[in-house]
């Protein structure tokens, strides 16, 4: 009897073996994943790109805009080690040709690679306009077992093709009840969203006679009283208006007019098809009689496409947790004009903006080609920070490094080495905006023609500066003091940043003259910089060529890009923690970044859960639920409740805290490198375009334990706290050999699947 049932078991396994790997999932064109949708004004359809056709439907679908797109796929195997060694692609002209398996625009054959992200359409085929394509994809996996074909994805050609083009998601709506309604007054009603968002205002309302006028405040903050703020500080918003009820019930649209500031030639407006949105996350309305009444009342979100489920993040900190939700909901709610906008106060893309938020969208969602699009826009429409220019660079980088697609950066190219500034160089590579080198020519090949009046780009450091936007000569701004000259610490540091992110972006277009140029380059400048700003005394890094005054500005990013030299760490640390959080929501994204790249994490995690003044907690307990402008009203009168550029945690809790980052495109390799401190407890799912990198740990005192996930077709490089010098690494129960690295141990060539760890 045990013999026939070991032959049943095995018998089995066998069969489970002869079933191969599962069919590869979440099939993206051009890294969209949901081009079979057709919308309409905001709203999924329930039409096929096929029966929309037919139909003759116009709406809005998210059109591929490229004659050679790329396609990416999921393998879906949780087996430790597990690995695509071919794969074949068909790509049909019907559904009925992509059912039965034939691939008559491309049959790719089987082709012997693990690559599952960015194959792309050989130069050979070319897609027609105006199309409806399907696409399948089978894989075999490391035992030479096939998969079955994935379903079929349908995707639709553009009226107009170029070689590459960003397509884009359209804009989304989504209803929304309030979460909570009271009476106030005599004859009002208040309805709270629960967080603001920018949106549209349906409500419905039943007036016996007809005439009867609601009168509707809507806004993001309320008084003490509980009214609607009607005079809310900075730029935080607020609209008084009159709806004049016909007789019986009815439905009506709020209508927002457009704001002056918001909609200019600068701004991005908002498409047709939307219409005009306002952040708020409150209604009150206050009705003539009691006999009007107020049957519903909907706020209709906008935002580009956000999977609220793709990265989750909990810990075993409240604070912490509800820093993650302000920047996560920032992220979302922020989309809403298809691109990386400053907020609501001008609607208009920054550079230093979008790289923020760039890096936490990425934190927060698998979408990359809102950066993309940005990117592509911010080129060719240059802001006034000379910083702001060179994080060009850096944004190419990031998108390249993320999304392991090389078209958007092989396309912009020769413009990203303009934005290097290398004309404004002195011949040890330094640069300088105000050594009169900013010819008519220079400024061409930026695209700067002159924004808010200044015919020439800035150092800007930090904002707001002393004197300006309602700070008075004796109020610091935030840029701690900085003392500019011609030849600036800060400017430099993001010169020799780009320049290193230019040499490996180069590198991997195959530009390899440029790559060595660019590594002379940056070398050159990183001796210069050394020589002319750190000061061998203190060993603290200096404002300028001029002046001993040391910033904390002109620490941070010196130490955020590796500008200092080691024996100098402890000097730059304990000025760093001797300045607070002196400089603003933006510059927090550097200075963090700084700290956790010195293993500064115990300050770093005492900054992000601060709860004083000048701290995201702040931002919570001044009522708002997106990351705000600035700190603090006062820190900028005009400051907004919407901005993007103060949602750093995201980004630095994944890639920093829980020590989740790309160490080659699209993530292939995979670091994880936690820097808990005295945290606790915390646990991480990331989305990526490879499937979910899980994170958790459990932080002791005596034992650190440490449960890693890595999708398929993936490998990793694991970190682990070295709290004593005779600790040890143990994997999946096992003792492994591991490297010291400083403080840590290091394990390389961490296979797919899940490992438990523990140092004790």
């Amino acid at each position: 009897m045990r013999y026939l049932f070991l032959l049943g078991m095995l018998a089995g396994n066998l069969t489970v073996l002869a079933q191969g790997p599962a069919s590869p999932t979440t099939l993206r064109t051009d890294l969209l994943q949901h081009t079979d949708r057709v919308w309409h004004n905001g709203f999924v359809t329930n039409y096929t790109l096929d029966a929309a056709d037919s139909a003759g439907f116009v709406g809005q679908r998210a059109l591929i805009r490229s004659t050679h797109p790329s396609f990416s796929w999921v393998l879906s195997d949780p087996a430790v080690g597990s690995q695509q060694t071919a794969y074949r692609l068909i790509l049909s002209s019907s559904r009925n040709t992509s059912q039965a398996a034939v691939g008559d625009v491309w049959d790719s054959g089987k082709v012997m690679s693990g690559q599952s992200v960015g194959v792309l359409l050989p130069a050979d085929h070319r897609l027609d306009t105006n199309r409806t394509y399907y696409w399948r994809v089978k894989v075999w996996n490391g035992q030479t077992m096939e998969s079955n074909f994935s379903p079929a994805k349908a995707f639709r050609t553009a009226d107009r093709l170029a070689d590459y083009e960003t397509p884009v998601y359209p804009l989304v709506k989504t209803e929304e009840a309030p979460r909570s309604q009271r009476p106030i007054g005599q004859q009002g009603l208040v309805y709270d969203f629960g967080q603001d968002a920018f949106g549209q205002v349906l409500l419905t309302a039943t007036s016996p006679a007809g005439s009867d006028t609601l009168m509707l405040h809507i806004g993001e903050a309320i008084t003490p009283d509980g009214h609607v703020n009607t005079k809310p500080t900075g730029v935080l918003r607020y609209r008084r208006i009159p709806l004049v009820l016909q007789k019986g019930t009815h439905r009506y649209a709020v209508q927002f007019m457009p704001d002056k500031r918001n909609t200019g030639p600068k701004a991005i407006l908002m498409p047709e098809y939307i219409g005009e949105v306002l952040p708020f996350r409150y209604v009150e309305v206050e009705r003539p009689n009691p006999a009007v009444h107020i049957d519903q009342v909907i706020r209709q979100v906008v935002t580009y496409p956000f999977d609220e489920t793709a990265t989750t993040f909990s810990s075993s900190s409240a604070t912490l947790n509800q820093i993650w939700d302000l920047c996560k909901h920032t992220i979302k709610a922020t989309t809403f004009t298809g691109y990386y906008v400053d907020g609501d106060r001008e609607r208009i893309p920054y550079e230093a903006d979008a790289l923020i938020n760039q890096l936490s969208h990425y934190a927060t969602d698998a979408e990359y080609n809102i950066a993309k699009r940005s990117l592509n826009y911010l080129i060719f429409h240059a802001t006034w920070p000379t910083e702001w220019s060179l994080q060009n660079v850096l944004i190419a980088w990031y998108d390249f490094l993320y999304s392991g697609d090389p078209r958007t950066v092989a396309a912009l190219y020769p413009e990203l080495k303009a934005k290097l500034l290398l004309p404004l160089a002195r011949p040890d590579g330094l640069i300088s905006t105000r050594t009169g080198l900013q010819t008519p020519e220079f400024k061409k090949s930026i695209h700067y023609d002159t924004f808010d009046g200044r015919p020439i780009i800035q150092d800007i450091v930090d904002w707001p500066q002393q004197g300006v936007l309602g700070l008075g000569k004796k109020e610091a701004g935030e840029t701690d003091g900085f003392v500019f000259r011609d030849y600036n610490a800060v400017v430099n540091a993001f010169h020799y940043q780009a320049l290193r992110f230019m040499a490996q972006l180069a590198g991997r277009l195959g530009k390899a003259d440029d790559a060595a140029l660019y590594i002379n380059r940056f070398n050159q400048v990183k001796k210069a910089y050394q020589a002319t700003f750190i000061d061998s005394k203190t060993g603290l890094v200096r404002d300028g060529d001029g002046t001993d005054h040391a910033s904390l500005h002109a620490n941070m990013m010196a130490l955020a890009f590796g500008l200092v030299p080691v024996n100098y760490h402890p000097q730059v640390l304990a000025h760093i923690r001797s300045r607070g959080m002196a400089c603003s929501v933006y510059g927090s994204q550097f200075l963090l970044d700084a700290l956790y790249n010195a293993d500064e994490s115990a300050y770093a995690l005492a900054l992000l859960t601060a709860t004083d003044e000048r701290s995201w907690y702040n931002m919570l307990r001044t009522g708002s639920t997106m990351t705000t402008e600035a700190w603090d009203t006062r820190y900028k009168p005009n400051q907004d409740w919407n901005h993007a550029w103060g949602a750093a945690p995201a980004n630095i809790i994944v890639r920093k805290l829980m020590g989740v980052d790309a160490l080659t495109p699209a993530y292939e390799t995979i670091q994880i490198k936690p820097q808990p401190d005295t945290l606790r407890q915390a646990s991480l799912q990331l989305a990526t375009l490879r499937g979910p990198i899980t994170v958790t740990f459990d932080n002791r005192p005596d034992a650190f334990r440490l449960t890693t996930i890595l999708p398929a077709n993936t490998s990793g490089v694991v970190y682990l706290p070295r709290k004593q010098a005779r600790s040890r690494v143990w994997q999946n129960g096992k003792p492994v050999k591991a490297l010291a690295a400083g403080t840590y141990w290091k394990v390389e060539s961490v296979a797919a699947g899940r490992h438990d760890w523990e140092v004790r």
